[in-house]
């Protein structure tokens, strides 16, 4: 399986969703950097399912285990490995699937591309679980960027049809600070009862509903990336769409862009600070050419609804090619886009740091 990402700073995730364990190695890190393993584990809390009505509740405490890579909470230089046991599963809710394919899950392609020995119970390594691996290596991440004043927070900027106000021009880190320590990660709490109400909805019914997340990095230098195929952009794409659920990737005015004229779209220059540019709005994104403007980068994320309903589906016994009706067992998340967004921040924070690793030679003394 392909589960590695990185360029100078590489990530590996491993695991099953109701193996022993999952985890992820993180190799590249700057040594003599002192980690907050309190804080990464705050951040980690944001991800834990059972924490409300609207998550799974199947209840675990994802705090990690550092197995190497830190020697008194200090970053050596070697690669860290850190690991999640896994506790409270149900195996038995998931007999039969690769038999009986649940619709839009990876059931039936898990066994087209790896056969009848793939571990499917909980999904297994393409399940939602394999996002808590990916926001240590994002905590992570995101420590080293703050350290050099980069600061990178998302929020659900939609559910089904409500809609929560954009981040503005000039998102900050204390804004980010503030929605994330929301029990639904808003800026309007308006918004946020809407979205709410609109979950309980879905779940009450026995269905699900997607979301838009929009994350925003702050404080990155113009001028780093590169044009055509390493972009910024495309580094950034690649890794988000290896978070489960994710079906669209856009950044700033995105396909919204195509509904433009030029005149509307262009974003236009003022003097900034230092010699440097600005610009007056940002449909852009902070990214042109596939390199960095030193405007905030702005991405948004559509996430599909949770495939795992309670209302009967349609499927077909592979071994005897009948039609027959599925239900559903097990705990699902009546939204995954309600803990994505810690996800969504993870991955963009690995991906800057790495662009930043390899292009800076960003180093920590």
């Amino acid at each position: 399986m392909s589960s590695e990402i990185g360029h100078k700073l590489k990530i590996s995730v491993f695991g099953q969703s109701h193996g022993k364990a999952i985890g992820v190695v993180v190799d590249g890190l700057p040594a003599g950097f002192r980690l907050d393993e309190e804080a990464l584990y705050g951040f980690m809390c944001r991800r834990k399912p059972g924490t409300s009505r609207l998550t799974t509740q199947r209840k675990e405490d994802d705090r990690p285990v550092f197995l190497s890579g830190l020697v008194d909470g200090v970053t050596a230089g070697s690669p860290l490995c850190a690991v999640i046991e896994n506790g409270d599963t149900r195996s038995g809710d998931y007999a039969g699937l690769l038999d009986l394919p649940r619709p839009s899950h990876a059931d039936y392609t898990a066994k087209m591309r790896y056969g009848k020995a793939v571990d499917m119970r909980g999904s297994g390594h393409f399940s939602g679980r394999l996002t808590a691996p990916l926001c240590i290596a994002g905590g992570v991440a995101k420590q080293l960027l703050e350290s050099k004043s980069i600061y990178v927070g998302a929020h659900l900027l939609s559910i089904e049809r409500e809609r929560d106000d954009p981040f503005p021009l000039y998102p900050t880190k204390e804004l980010f600070d503030t929605v994330a320590q929301k029990p639904l990660p808003v800026l309007s709490d308006e918004a946020g009862a809407r979205m709410t109400a609109a979950i309980e909805a879905a779940r009450t019914e026995a269905d699900s509903v997607g979301g838009v997340i929009e994350c925003a990095a702050v404080g990155l230098p113009a001028g780093l990336g590169s044009p055509m195929f390493d972009g910024v952009e495309n580094r950034l794409a690649a890794a988000l769409f290896g978070v489960p659920a994710v079906k669209g990737v856009e950044f700033g005015a995105g396909f919204a862009a195509a509904t433009m004229r030029g005149s509307e779209h262009n974003d236009p220059y003022i003097p900034g600070e230092n010699g440097l540019l600005k610009t007056s709005k940002n449909d852009a994104g902070g990214i042109i050419g596939g390199i960095t403007t030193g405007m905030p980068l702005v991405l948004k994320c559509a996430m599909k609804p949770t495939p795992s309903i309670g209302k009967p589906q349609q499927s077909v016994h592979l071994s005897t090619m009948e039609p027959e009706e599925l239900m559903i067992k097990g705990r699902h998340d009546p939204c995954v886009a309600v803990r994505a967004v810690p996800v969504i921040e993870a991955v963009t924070a690995f991906t800057l740091l790495d662009i930043l690793l390899e292009e800076q030679g960003y180093g920590n003394d």
